[in-house]
């Protein structure tokens, strides 16, 4: 098992070396200059000289992307030269020096995502922190929907196979599937946000928290968070109606659910006792995989609902060309998937010993 974890953690750390790597060089081979992205029109030459050595622009990319790697690795060198970089961006870590090696110094830290250009001197870690949050409580939401609506769907599905109940729920659940996320979050809003506000009592747009008429207090405004989730967790709940009818569809094959049929168990202890757990396995790992990607696919949902989560944070740094932050943002959800899906695997392989052995 522990041979099986550390190829799982050399996995991780290649596919983030991977992903670091591509991250870089895809922003930074676009036109422009970033110093003049962060000045936008105030900008002189001296000013540009400025930024351009603080924050190591004047580089060649390949000495910038040495530097990209050292401020997000937990171990990385510092320079005593005041013109280098890295000596500048020292003061941004809380770092504890390791040792002393003539000029330069190793330290121990946080990984630094550096600064927002447009939201002056603050850090991406802490815009991050701020969105990441609603966006893990949409992505729960979500999911929860979409596992106990699946569920129950798929049960009654496999129960009332090839009638007309079942192929109105396969035909919703395909279509669940075949509709874009942002076609999906428009439709919801406007039909059920603004056509029906009267009886639904929900908004178009909105937030987790929301300030009150006064400015002075915040409030949790939960009913701003339906539209979303449902949105956000239509497709997963197709898949998961999809897995669990098919799974008890071959589950009441097997040879333990004609006994318990036999012993005149009802249907409800069979799919209790013996079926729901058999058939849940396929459910288990869709879900697993479906929450990584929520992360990412939750963009569109957000921006459009007017969610204040990560995804929004997105957009409106693409919006105003704010490279760090679209960088970190990247960066965060594409480490949040693989070691979601490395946990998963793992968990596996401890269920599972011929996984480990394959």
């Amino acid at each position: 098992m522990i041979s099986y974890i550390l190829k799982k953690i050399i996995y991780a750390i290649g596919t983030l070396i991977g992903v670091v790597t591509v991250i870089f060089f895809l922003f930074n081979v676009l036109p422009g200059d970033p110093a003049r992205m962060m000045l936008d029109q105030n900008e002189d030459p001296e000013q540009l000289t400025i930024v351009r050595a603080k924050y190591g622009f004047d580089q060649p990319l390949y000495t910038q992307y040495l530097y990209y790697l050292n401020d997000l690795s937990p171990i990385s060198f510092h320079a005593s030269t005041p013109a280098n970089y890295t000596n500048l961006s020292s003061g941004k870590y809380n770092a504890v020096s390791l040792i002393t090696v003539a000029n330069t110094t190793v330290v121990l830290k946080p990984p630094y995502l550096r600064e927002s250009f447009q939201k002056t001197g603050k850090r991406v870690t802490d815009v991050i922190g701020e969105t990441l949050p609603n966006t893990f409580v949409l992505a729960i939401s979500a999911i929860t929907i979409a596992i106990i609506l699946g569920i129950l769907f798929g049960i009654i599905s496999a129960q009332m196979r090839d009638t007309w109940v079942d192929k109105t729920i396969q035909i919703i659940s395909t279509l669940g599937m075949s509709v874009p996320s942002f076609f999906s979050a428009i439709l919801f809003a406007w039909f059920f946000g603004f056509v029906l506000h009267e009886y639904t009592n929900l908004n178009m747009t909105g937030s987790l928290y929301a300030m009150d008429d006064f400015g002075e207090k915040i409030t949790i405004q939960w009913k701003n968070l339906i539209l979303p989730a449902l949105v956000l967790g239509i497709r997963p709940l197709a898949v998961v109606i999809q897995l669990m009818r098919n799974s008890l569809l071959e589950v009441y094959n097997q040879e333990y659910i004609r006994t318990a049929k036999a012993k005149g168990l009802s249907t409800y202890q069979i799919i209790k006792k013996h079926a729901l757990k058999n058939a849940l396995n396929p459910v288990v790992t869709a879900v697993s995989g479906w929450f990584a990607s929520m992360l990412a696919g939750a963009v569109f949902v957000e921006y459009i609902f007017g969610w204040n989560g990560l995804g929004k944070e997105i957009v409106d740094a693409l919006n105003t060309l704010d490279l760090p932050i679209i960088m970190g943002a990247v960066l965060v959800i594409a480490t949040l998937f693989v070691f979601i899906n490395i946990f998963v695997d793992l968990i596996y392989g401890w269920l599972d010993p011929k996984i480990r052995l394959s």
